[in-house]
């Protein structure tokens, strides 16, 4: 919705500055105030960027880098004019600047505002910047490190938790069918006694009746010989 509302402005009105909110920085180091656009039209070859600077607890702002066809001019007025430089890239949509050693009266906002012809009316963009002797840690990066190590500690925990769990229903897993294998083993060997029992009786059925059969020929022997006997 908010490019849609760009494209319907008017070129004159559609250009867009954004900056940083705020930056900080250390006595003696530099820092980059970055500056970028948005634009209607193409980059054009007229395309300017401008600088202003407002102490803190001052009312009026000055001038303190602009630059225009294609080349940057550091005003040689102020406590900034031997310590601009310029990294920018217009094709890029870029008019950065960083500002070398840096001192507790640099303390102020900085605007940056852009003029690509024919959009030549937007909306300009602060960035107040902050000079202490040692950059202070910011509440925010302290509470994501304090969240993100108890986040690590909690994953952590997890990761440990489920291998334990995993190894101990593998463990279990292998224990049960030992116990399986073992119940089968049991099972199988009265089986086979079983099966020998069975066959027991079924021998000495076997063998009763051989033993039989032999007294009976025996004696049909016996009496055929004794008859012959008589005959004589």
């Amino acid at each position: 919705f908010h490019f849609l509302y760009q494209t319907l402005l008017s070129p004159a009105q559609a250009i867009v500055v954004y900056t940083d909110r705020e930056v900080h920085g250390a006595v003696g180091s530099r820092v980059t105030l970055h500056c970028s656009f948005w634009s209607s039209e193409w980059v054009s070859d007229d395309i300017s960027f401008t600088w202003r600077y407002q102490p803190e607890g001052g009312r009026d702002a000055i001038s303190i880098f602009h630059y225009a066809k294609g080349q940057p001019y550091i005003d040689e007025v102020g406590t900034f004019k031997e310590r601009i430089q310029w990294v920018g890239d217009p094709q890029w949509k870029d008019g950065s600047i960083v500002i070398h050693n840096l001192d507790y009266s640099d303390n102020g906002t900085f605007t940056c505002d852009v003029k690509n012809p024919p959009d030549i009316v937007g909306k300009t963009s602060q960035v107040t910047l902050y000079v202490f002797e040692k950059v202070p840690t910011r509440y925010g990066v302290v509470l994501g490190a304090v969240i993100g190590g108890v986040l690590g500690v909690v994953l952590l925990g997890l990761l440990l938790f489920y291998l334990i769990r995993y190894c101990w229903l593998r463990r279990q897993a292998a224990l049960q069918r030992r116990l399986s294998a073992m119940e089968k083993g049991k099972l199988h060997k009265p089986s086979k006694d079983s099966k020998r029992g069975r066959q027991t009786p079924v021998l000495y059925a076997m063998l009763d009746h051989t033993r039989s059969t032999k007294a009976v020929s025996e004696k049909k022997a016996k009496g055929l010989g004794e008859s012959r006997k008589d005959k004589k």
